[in-house]
């Protein structure tokens, strides 16, 4: 009866490891995506797999992965390189991201449902930081220079503000393909069709024209 019972505790364990794990661990040497399959295919992680003899190195390359445009109001450009950019990262669990920054620009609070975030900085200086969860809401910050790395943990709200009076880039490693991105401006006041104003104004404790004035700047 013991011995059951053991058995079906590490099933349970084998079951729910599997069940909460993030991008799948590849079973093969690659699983190239492509978005539709004429002749066939593997549906793994929400791509279809390509035929391993038409894959080519084209399908782990991705080129000119230049400066973003930071003439916008948040002053930051963010340029991702995930699956849709780079087929072969299919099944990888891996993906990047390269941030630039103009004087004072702003990488708004966001989150990453699906990835941790490693950032290192490559020039300039920036103001980082992330906040835990619900109910201690603990702010981690800290300033970064060239050089530095700095982690995100999966799911956590998290910024990045250039506090220098030069331009600023950073290159961002997720752990996932696709490990996807919720800005909380956008979320909250710029959802299509809107949150209704009551429960904004109710959330936030302010006054409705605050929360139109908001919606109308978004």
């Amino acid at each position: 009866m013991k011995a059951c019972c053991l058995i079906l505790i590490a099933f349970l364990a084998l079951s729910s490891s599997a069940v909460f794990a993030f991008d799948p661990s590849p079973l093969q040497d690659f699983c190239v995506a492509i978005n539709e399959t004429k002749t066939g295919g593997v549906f793994v992680n929400g791509k279809f797999c390509k035929d391993p003899k038409l894959v080519s190195v084209n399908d782990f390359f991705y080129g000119g992965l230049k400066q973003g445009d930071t003439s916008g109001p948040l002053g930051s450009a963010v340029s991702p390189v995930t699956v849709n950019e780079i087929p072969g990262l299919n099944t990888l669990g891996i993906s990047l991201a390269r941030i630039d920054f103009a004087p004072k620009g702003l990488n708004p609070p966001h989150t990453h449902p699906r990835g941790t975030e490693i950032l290192v900085v490559l020039e300039g200086t920036l103001l980082v930081g992330f906040v835990t969860s619900n109910p201690e809401n603990r702010l981690f910050t800290k300033v970064l220079h060239k050089g530095d790395v700095f982690v995100f943990p999966i799911g956590l709200i998290h910024f990045q503000l250039n506090v220098g009076y030069e331009n600023a880039v950073a290159i961002a490693g997720l752990s996932s393909q696709n490990a996807g991105v919720i800005t909380i401006a956008n979320a909250v006041f710029k959802s299509d069709p809107p949150i209704s104003a009551q429960v904004l104004t109710k959330a936030f404790q302010v006054d409705k024209n605050i929360i139109v004035a908001i919606q109308k700047q978004l």
